[in-house]
C-alpha cells in the first residue's frame, strides 16, 4: 500500500502573536479613538457648512426699519421705502412685513394677549437681495434719507457674529481632534513597549541568527498596521452609523422647537458626501499614524537595549 503524504507548509510564528490580550485591547482602543476622532471631524464639518449656509442667507437679506414719527404716515413711508428698495441694483423683492407678524416677533419678550396697539412699534422692510455683489448699499442708503425715520441694517455684524462662533467651534474641534491623536500615539508607544518585553527573548534569538534591528521593526509595523486599518474600518463605519442614526431620530425623540434649533445650528446632521469622505479619511491616517508610531518605538526602544 502506498501512502502518500501532502508536503506540509511551514508556517511562521508571527513575532507579534496575532491574538494576543494586547492585540485585542489595542485593535478596541483604536477603533474607539477612530470613532471619536470622526465623530469629532464630523462635527466640525457640520458646523463649518451650516456656517457658510448663514452666513449666505443672511447676506442675501437687509432689513429697512420705520420707526414711528411725529406728524408722518407710517404706511406712506413704508411704500416709499419698498418702492426706494426695489428701485435698488441688486434687489430682487422688498416687502413690509405687516402689524401683525411685527408684534409676533416681540411676543417672546412681552407676552401674548398684550395690546400693543398704542405702543410705538418700528415697522420692518425686507429686502431680498439677487446678487449680494452687484447690490449698491450706498445708493439705498441715501436713498432712504428721504424718509424720515427709516434705517438699513445690512446685517453685518450678526454675520460677524455667526463667523466668530463658527470659526471658534471649528478650531476647539481640531484642538480636541489632536488630542485624540496624541492620545492614540501615547496608547501605540504603550501598547509596543508592552509586546516587545512580553517577546523579548524571540527578539533576542533574531538578534542571535542576525536579524537586523530594521528587520525587526518592519514586523511590528506590519503587525501594527494590519490592527490600526481594522481597528480604523471599525471606528469609522460606527461613526457613520453615529451620524444616521441620530439624523434618523433626532426629529421623532427631540421635541420640535429643539429640533428646529438643531436643525438651524447643525442642518439636521447630514453630512454629505464630502463628510462621509473626511471619516473614511481618518481610517487610513490612523492606521498610518499606527504603523509608523509603532516603528519607531521598536527602533528606539532595541536601539537602547542593544
Amino acid at each position: 500500500m502506498i501512502e502518500l503524504r501532502l508536503p506540509q507548509r511551514n508556517r511562521a510564528t508571527p513575532i507579534v502573536p496575532e491574538r494576543s490580550v494586547a492585540g485585542r485591547t489595542l485593535l478596541l482602543l483604536i477603533a474607539i479613538m477612530t470613532f471619536l476622532s470622526a465623530v469629532t471631524l464630523g462635527g466640525v464639518v457640520l458646523v463649518q457648512k451650516s456656517a457658510v449656509a448663514w452666513s449666505a442667507d443672511v447676506g442675501r437679506e437687509l432689513t429697512i426699519q420705520v420707526r414711528p414719527m411725529e406728524g408722518q404716515v407710517m404706511e406712506s413711508n413704508l411704500r416709499t421705502a419698498v418702492a426706494l428698495a426695489q428701485a435698488t441694483p441688486g434687489v430682487a423683492n422688498a416687502r413690509a412685513i405687516p402689524v401683525e407678524e411685527s408684534q409676533a416677533l416681540i411676543e417672546p419678550w412681552l407676552g401674548a394677549g398684550l395690546d400693543l396697539s398704542a405702543l410705538a412699534i418700528p415697522r420692518l422692510v425686507i429686502v431680498e437681495l439677487d446678487d449680494p455683489a452687484e447690490v449698491d448699499i450706498a445708493q439705498l442708503t441715501r436713498d432712504l434719507q428721504s424718509v424720515q425715520g427709516a434705517s438699513l441694517d445690512t446685517h453685518a455684524a450678526w454675520r460677524q457674529q455667526l463667523n466668530v462662533m463658527a470659526g471658534t467651534i471649528v478650531v476647539s474641534g481640531l484642538l480636541v481632534l489632536a488630542l485624540i491623536v496624541v492620545a492614540t500615539v501615547l496608547a501605540i508607544i504603550f501598547a509596543t513597549r508592552g509586546t516587545m518585553a512580553s517577546n523579548r527573548e524571540i527578539v533576542d534569538v533574531l538578534h542571535f541568527i542576525g536579524a537586523s534591528n530594521s528587520f525587526i521593526a518592519g514586523e511590528f509595523q506590519g503587525r501594527f498596521l494590519s490592527i490600526g486599518f481594522r481597528g480604523g474600518v471599525v471606528g469609522g463605519v460606527a461613526a457613520a452609523l453615529f451620524f444616521f442614526v441620530v439624523a434618523l431620530t433626532a426629529g421623532s425623540v427631540v421635541p420640535d422647537e429643539a429640533s428646529a434649533q438643531l436643525g438651524v445650528l447643525f442642518g439636521r446632521f447630514s453630512l454629505g458626501v464630502d463628510g462621509l469622505l473626511g471619516i473614511a479619511a481618518v481610517v487610513p491616517v490612523i492606521a498610518a499614524i499606527t504603523a509608523i508610531t509603532s516603528r519607531m518605538t521598536v527602533r528606539r526602544f532595541l536601539s537602547q537595549t542593544s
